[in-house]
Protein backbone atom coordinates (compact mmCIF):
# COMPACT_ATOMS: atom_id res chain seq x y z
CA UNK A 1 0.00 0.00 0.00
CA UNK A 2 1.08 3.61 -0.97
CA UNK A 3 -0.06 4.85 3.06
CA UNK A 4 -0.84 3.68 5.60
CA UNK A 5 -3.26 6.38 7.29
CA UNK A 6 -6.05 6.10 8.27
CA UNK A 7 -9.16 7.51 5.98
CA UNK A 8 -11.04 10.86 7.14
CA UNK A 9 -13.89 8.93 8.00
CA UNK A 10 -12.23 6.96 10.69
CA UNK A 11 -10.57 9.38 12.77
CA UNK A 12 -11.84 9.36 16.37
CA UNK A 13 -13.96 11.55 18.02
CA UNK A 14 -15.57 12.26 21.52
CA UNK A 15 -17.75 9.89 22.47
CA UNK A 16 -20.84 12.07 24.02
CA UNK A 17 -22.19 11.10 27.19
CA UNK A 18 -25.91 9.76 27.28
CA UNK A 19 -26.29 13.09 29.43
CA UNK A 20 -25.95 15.24 26.63
CA UNK A 21 -27.57 13.70 23.99
CA UNK A 22 -30.41 14.22 26.16
CA UNK A 23 -29.68 18.00 26.97
CA UNK A 24 -29.08 18.38 22.78
CA UNK A 25 -32.56 16.82 22.51
CA UNK A 26 -33.80 19.32 24.51
CA UNK A 27 -32.29 22.62 23.09
CA UNK A 28 -33.99 25.10 20.73
CA UNK A 29 -31.80 24.50 18.22
CA UNK A 30 -32.37 20.66 17.80
CA UNK A 31 -36.18 21.74 18.32
CA UNK A 32 -35.57 24.04 15.07
CA UNK A 33 -33.71 20.96 13.47
CA UNK A 34 -36.99 18.99 13.83
CA UNK A 35 -39.48 21.90 12.69
CA UNK A 36 -37.50 22.41 9.21
CA UNK A 37 -37.27 18.46 8.60
CA UNK A 38 -41.32 18.31 9.85
CA UNK A 39 -42.64 21.02 8.13
CA UNK A 40 -40.73 20.25 4.59
CA UNK A 41 -41.48 16.32 4.88
CA UNK A 42 -44.46 16.22 5.99
CA UNK A 43 -46.73 17.79 3.63
CA UNK A 44 -45.05 16.17 0.80
CA UNK A 45 -45.48 13.26 2.19
CA UNK A 46 -49.45 13.74 2.75
CA UNK A 47 -49.61 14.88 -0.64
CA UNK A 48 -47.84 12.30 -2.40
CA UNK A 49 -49.62 9.98 -0.49
CA UNK A 50 -53.10 11.71 -1.46
CA UNK A 51 -51.73 11.80 -5.35
CA UNK A 52 -51.13 8.04 -4.90
CA UNK A 53 -54.62 7.72 -3.59
CA UNK A 54 -56.09 9.20 -6.18
CA UNK A 55 -54.18 7.32 -8.80
CA UNK A 56 -55.82 4.18 -7.38
CA UNK A 57 -59.18 5.30 -6.65
CA UNK A 58 -59.44 6.39 -10.47
CA UNK A 59 -58.22 3.11 -11.53
CA UNK A 60 -60.61 1.40 -9.36
CA UNK A 61 -63.77 3.30 -9.56
CA UNK A 62 -63.30 5.63 -12.85
CA UNK A 63 -62.06 2.83 -15.77
CA UNK A 64 -63.69 4.61 -18.18
CA UNK A 65 -61.93 7.89 -17.28
CA UNK A 66 -58.54 6.29 -16.54
CA UNK A 67 -58.82 4.26 -20.08
CA UNK A 68 -59.46 7.51 -21.52
CA UNK A 69 -56.96 7.51 -25.09
CA UNK A 70 -54.39 10.34 -24.79
CA UNK A 71 -52.61 9.63 -27.78
CA UNK A 72 -51.89 6.15 -29.88
CA UNK A 73 -52.27 3.49 -27.43
CA UNK A 74 -51.41 5.80 -24.61
CA UNK A 75 -54.18 6.20 -22.05
CA UNK A 76 -55.00 8.56 -18.64
CA UNK A 77 -54.31 5.65 -16.86
CA UNK A 78 -50.28 5.12 -17.90
CA UNK A 79 -49.72 8.76 -17.96
CA UNK A 80 -50.68 8.68 -14.06
CA UNK A 81 -48.67 5.39 -13.79
CA UNK A 82 -45.97 7.24 -15.34
CA UNK A 83 -46.46 10.82 -13.83
CA UNK A 84 -46.39 8.39 -9.61
CA UNK A 85 -42.54 7.82 -10.85
CA UNK A 86 -41.77 11.42 -11.73
CA UNK A 87 -43.60 13.30 -8.83
CA UNK A 88 -41.41 10.40 -6.45
CA UNK A 89 -37.90 11.13 -7.90
CA UNK A 90 -39.25 15.23 -8.20
CA UNK A 91 -39.72 14.62 -4.70
CA UNK A 92 -36.69 13.15 -3.39
CA UNK A 93 -34.88 16.15 -5.97
CA UNK A 94 -36.32 18.47 -3.60
CA UNK A 95 -35.69 16.76 -0.05
CA UNK A 96 -32.56 16.55 -1.13
CA UNK A 97 -31.90 20.15 -2.05
CA UNK A 98 -33.75 21.14 1.14
CA UNK A 99 -31.61 19.06 3.34
CA UNK A 100 -28.25 19.98 1.74
CA UNK A 101 -29.55 23.85 2.13
CA UNK A 102 -31.27 23.90 5.91
CA UNK A 103 -30.44 20.58 7.49
CA UNK A 104 -27.42 19.10 6.96
CA UNK A 105 -25.78 22.56 8.10
CA UNK A 106 -27.71 22.46 11.08
CA UNK A 107 -27.05 18.96 11.94
CA UNK A 108 -23.54 19.27 11.25
CA UNK A 109 -23.22 21.99 14.16
CA UNK A 110 -24.83 20.04 16.36
CA UNK A 111 -22.43 16.70 15.65
CA UNK A 112 -19.58 18.79 15.77
CA UNK A 113 -19.91 20.93 19.30
CA UNK A 114 -21.05 17.13 20.65
CA UNK A 115 -18.02 15.56 19.23
CA UNK A 116 -15.41 18.50 20.30
CA UNK A 117 -17.15 18.70 23.95
CA UNK A 118 -17.96 22.31 22.84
Amino acid sequence: MATDAPPPSQEHHRLPAAEEFSEVQRSEEFAELRRSFRSFSFPLTIAFVLWYLLYVMLSNYAGGFMGTKVFGNINVALVFGLAQFVTTFLIAWWYSRHAAAKLDPKAEAIKSRMEGGA
